[in-house]
């Protein structure tokens, strides 16, 4: 009860003032790539020309790493990006036998791709321990924990509070929950709290009265969807059934509420809208810049430390690099245990009305913002979960930066 509280808490929406936006435009690739540069730049100490270099190197390394896991299936532990002193591609397998390191041009540079062997476990056998035997690891513990593959090391990594890890002795915990896991663990000692952060354009603003305690909550837009036939918003699951989505000069447009999934691996909504929808999201603070979807990225494809974006109605635009790439947060955030499908990206920027937030980088389209871990007040991480887990028949809407497709009346949408 006191968990759903705060969740409660973190969603109330404030009401303040909003000034008029300026009108909004549609980027192009190459421009919304820059401005994510920008921040890589900023956080990595590079030049602009030199983060454009490397973003572009990491969206064509994508195949190659895909392969590398593919060839390497039985022994890899991980992918993981570096970016200091210089970026480069880290492998991780188990065992000793030793694999030639390569070289990979990508993106107009040389990207090394360096293996390193002795990890603990395969991330198939990690992810499998996490899988079956949750519950009996839940089942150990004063409160069910949050755990996730380490890719670097092979080892399953399990959360617990400080007061759990004294009462036990660690070590004496970590070899009990090795014995259940039957794979290699390591303890986290970390006081945290794993929270849901609960809108038609991507990365806009969705608010909701909620008819239990009468209060308005806020929620954001993630991508446009279509089945073929309608077209819709995506958003996450813990959000109201009835929302409004309020364009940047706050016109309501109400949407037809389709359906939820939020059990396990998933946490999305769909609300349907009256007309077509071009595949465009908010990208920046202000919701003056409006990106295409061009392409989609899934988690088996994503790797610790790629560098991504997202935009949410709290927060605004932020970038940073993802941490963990099979996550089960901790509690009953999916309807009961989460499965271990979350992707993690580092804080500090999350807070509540993030809930349903794009996650992207340039024009790829990555997940939608479930929640996030809190410690101290402060956001350690968010998670999100991964557009391929995206409900079938439904579908990203792709394609140009000006869809063949009329645009919303409300004017949230469409060329200048």
């Amino acid at each position: 009860m006191l968990r759903r509280l705060v969740v409660f808490l973190l969603l109330i929406l404030a009401s303040p003032a909003i000034a008029q936006p300026a009108p909004s435009r549609v980027q192009t690739p190459a421009e919304a790539l820059a401005q994510d540069a920008g921040q890589y730049a900023k956080q990595f100490g590079v030049s602009q020309a030199e983060a454009e270099r490397r973003l572009r190197a990491l969206a064509d390394s994508v195949a190659t790493t895909d392969s590398i896991e593919i060839a390497y299936r039985d022994r890899v532990a991980g992918v993981s990006i570096e970016h200091k002193p210089s970026l480069r591609i880290l492998v991780y397998l188990t065992g000793d036998a030793p694999v030639p390191n390569r070289k990979l041009s990508a993106g107009g540079m040389t990207v090394p791709i360096v293996f390193r062997t002795g990890a603990k476990a395969s991330r198939d056998r990690v992810i499998w321990a996490m899988t079956y035997h949750q519950a009996a690891i839940r089942a150990a513990l004063p409160n069910p924990p949050a755990m996730g593959l380490d890719p670097r090391t092979g080892e399953l990594v399990i959360v617990v509070p400080t007061a759990t890890a004294a009462a036990n002795g660690k070590e004496t915990l970590r070899a009990k929950l090795e014995g259940i896991a039957g794979v290699p663990v390591r303890l986290l000692v970390l006081d945290q709290i794993d929270i849901n952060l609960s809108a038609p354009m991507g990365g806009s603003r969705l608010e909701g009265l909620n008819p239990a305690d009468g209060k308005r909550y806020l929620c954001t837009t993630a991508f446009t969807v279509t089945d073929g036939k309608r077209y819709g918003i995506a958003t996450a699951a813990h959000c109201l059934d009835d929302m409004t989505y309020l364009d940047p000069k706050r016109a309501p447009t109400p949407l037809n509420f389709v359906g939820q999934w939020g059990w396990g691996y998933q946490d999305v909504q769909i609300n349907a809208a009256a007309d077509p929808l071009p595949g465009l999201f908010y990208a920046d603070n202000g919701r003056t810049v409006e990106r295409p979807v061009t392409d989609q990225r899934t988690r088996d494809s994503t790797r610790a430390g790629d560098f991504v974006c997202h935009r949410g109605e709290t927060t605004g635009y932020s970038c940073a690099t993802v941490q963990l790439t099979d996550f089960a947060p901790a509690g009953d955030l999916c309807g009961g245990p989460c499965l271990p499908t979350w992707v993690t990206v580092a804080g500090p920027t999350c807070r509540g009305g993030d809930s349903g937030s794009p996650v992207f980088v340039g024009t790829t389209a990555l997940g939608i913002v479930k929640g996030a871990t809190y410690r101290s007040g402060a956001c350690v991480f968010y998670f999100y979960m991964s557009v391929d887990y995206i409900p079938q028949p439904w579908r990203l809407v792709t394609g140009p930066a000006t869809p063949p497709v009329p645009p919303l009346p409300f004017g949230a949408i469409g060329p200048p």
